[in-house]
């Protein structure tokens, strides 16, 4: 796949032209009902002439590409299929690093309809993808993006690295904006807003829309600095920010969306702007907790960087064989958590798994990866010594208990370590729940039977991920949009669903699962909600459960910034007003 040369663009866009239209014809979409108004699809007689599209590829300086399916190098039947190269797509298909060089492919299959993977005996086609890509680089290539797609009605959607458990970054008979391009990493020894009278007096870091977790932590671990980051290589800033963004360090400064000094936009309705807390302070607000893809595309965010702690990690397995009672492995994982406030007030954060089963092994229990900023090892086994005596006391002779401690010098160091490496390339559903100190430290039979139903069908999680930093941070211009049940909460619970690709069945029994399990945690936690980037895609009142009372001031930023929704996701502010009906996206009603 190459950039389309302008000189030769105009009969390029014909024959693709021809080629979508024939497509449109032969897939049959289900027709949406005669009442609805539906964004302009292939075939139809709103949808772009080969001129129109011809001239926004020329605008952009040849950036328009029409990508094929990732996988379609791998079917004999397609245009592109290529050997040679399918057998590197097979290898790197389960990886992050993968799709997120590819302009439209995502990291779960099943936002893309299963539409082309790339094994033998699978059909393929390029009906889940979008039909064309700006390939930005810079905020003028979005904002050409987003005023064509105004202009023609057509579905848009903004993709950076396709790591995304709600399918945002993908959609049929779309135009997407490909963010990735748009990198620069530039630091600050403190920083003034545009149009703000003061200086802000803290280290700073203005990096572009499309830049990954990894690269940011490397630059900036060569000047001693680090930000509250994501736990995977290939998350970048912008989807990861505007849901929230915990982390590792999140439970020390506050979510990601707290450390926002500054953000550039491209509106709904085509304005390159710089809000902050001094300008445009509504948008500010919303864009900082509020869900990418649906107030406007970031195209640059500054944020506030700390002094890269030191830290003392602890890898600790708590285990019995399988063929321990589930309620015994199930009360001592309750037991543990019952902990965590206070681990966590005395500075400890990380990431546990816990279940009857754990992976690779015939024991069940609970694995965790703690760290403790800027403190020694003897300050680690001080901590947990406590809560290992009372599961010996509980349990004699039960559990075997293996910790290794190690310390790091700093951030980047941990994460080159314990970066996430599970699969990608695969379907998944996952669902989460907030867990404050009362759901954790209450009843713990009743905790104990909440978690063994909670995973139940696999592995369960329990970030500690939030706490005193987020519960005291004091995000600029008087607060954020972000969930305000995680100033209360100290664990993010999380798990998730696999299925069958191609299998309709599966599929539904997926979503089915993960609402099942969820809803005992909903009960321990009625008052709290989930976290909107790592979620149930059918959560129940999702409006509430990810934005709370702030949801009713998005619905009207969002009416005010986006009045003909331009920008559309699921499930995002202000998306009540459309529904897909096929492969098509279409007005409800009459709104």
């Amino acid at each position: 796949m190459a950039l389309l040369n302008p000189s030769f663009c105009t009969a390029l866009f014909l024959l693709t032209w021809l080629l979508s239209t024939a497509y449109a014809i032969t897939s049959s979409p289900r027709s949406p009902p005669p009442h609805q108004l539906c964004k302009a699809v292939p075939g139809t007689p709103n949808w772009p002439s080969p001129a129109s599209w011809a001239r926004l590829n020329e605008s952009t300086g040849g950036r328009v590409l029409q990508p094929s399916a990732p996988g379609a190098v791998c079917h004999p039947g397609q245009p592109d299929y290529n050997a040679a190269e399918c057998a590197a797509v097979r290898n790197g298909w389960k990886t992050y690093e993968f799709h997120q060089a590819d302009p439209v492919s995502v990291d779960w299959n099943q936002w893309a309809n299963d539409s082309c993977l790339p094994f033998d005996g699978d059909p393929c086609s390029h009906q889940g993808y979008p039909v064309f890509v700006v390939n930005a680089s810079t905020a003028r290539h979005v904002k050409l993006g987003v005023d064509f797609a105004a202009k023609h009605n057509i579905r848009l959607v903004v993709k950076s690295s396709g790591h995304d458990f709600l399918g945002r970054s993908v959609a049929p008979n779309s135009l997407s904006i490909w963010v990735h391009h748009l990198k620069g990493i530039q630091t600050h020894d403190s920083f003034r807003p545009k149009h703000c009278s003061s200086t802000i007096n803290t280290t700073a870091v203005t990096v572009g829309g499309g830049t990954q977790m990894m690269d940011l932590y490397a630059a900036l671990d060569e000047i001693g600095q680090t930000v509250v980051g994501g736990g995977g290589k290939t998350v970048s800033v912008g989807g990861y920010l505007t849901g929230g963004g915990h982390g590792l360090l999140s439970a020390q400064y506050g979510l990601a969306a707290d450390q926002v000094l500054e953000a550039e936009i491209v509106t709904p309705t085509g304005e390159i702007i710089t809000a902050s807390e001094c300008q445009d302070t509504d948008l500010f607000w919303a864009i900082r907790g509020g869900g990418g893809s649906t107030f406007g595309a970031l195209t640059s965010v500054t944020l506030a960087t700390f002094p890269t702690p030191r830290l003392t990690s602890l890898q600790l397995l708590i285990a019995t064989p399988s063929t321990t009672p589930k309620p015994t492995i199930f009360a001592m994982v309750a037991l543990v958590l019952s902990h965590f406030p206070t681990l966590s007030d005395a500075g400890l954060s990380g990431y546990t798994f816990f279940s009857a089963a754990l992976p690779n092994s015939d024991a069940g229990g609970l694995l965790s990866l703690a760290v403790l900023p800027n403190q020694p090892p003897s300050a680690m086994a001080a901590l947990w010594a406590s809560v290992l005596a009372t599961i010996e006391t509980a349990w004699p002779h039960t559990f075997l208990v293996l910790p290794e401690t190690n310390e790091y010098p700093s951030f980047y160091a941990w994460f080159q370590d314990y970066f996430d490496s599970s699969a990608a390339g695969t379907n998944t559903f996952v669902g989460s729940r907030l867990l404050g100190r009362e759901a954790l430290t209450g009843n713990l039979s009743r905790n104990a039977e909440v978690l063994a139903r909670f995973a139940g069908g696999g592995i369960g999680t329990a970030y500690l991920v939030s706490g005193k930093g987020v519960r005291d941070a004091r995000p600029r211009g008087g607060g954020n949009a972000v969930l305000p049940a995680w100033r209360t909460a100290y664990v993010h619970a999380t798990f998730g669903v696999d299925f069958e690709p191609l299998n309709t069945t599966a599929r539904a029994e997926a979503l089915s699962k993960v609402n099942y399990y969820l809803e005992p945690m909903r009960e321990l936690a009625p008052d709290l909600g989930a976290y909107m980037n790592e979620a149930n895609p059918e959560e129940p009142d999702w409006q509430h459960q990810f934005w709370g009372d702030n949801y009713e001031r998005l619905l009207h930023i969002k009416r005010k910034v986006d009045p003909n929704d331009v920008f559309w996701c699921t499930p995002c502010v202000g998306n009540e007003r459309w529904q897909q009906v096929g492969d098509r996206l279409c007005r409800v009603g009459n709104t």
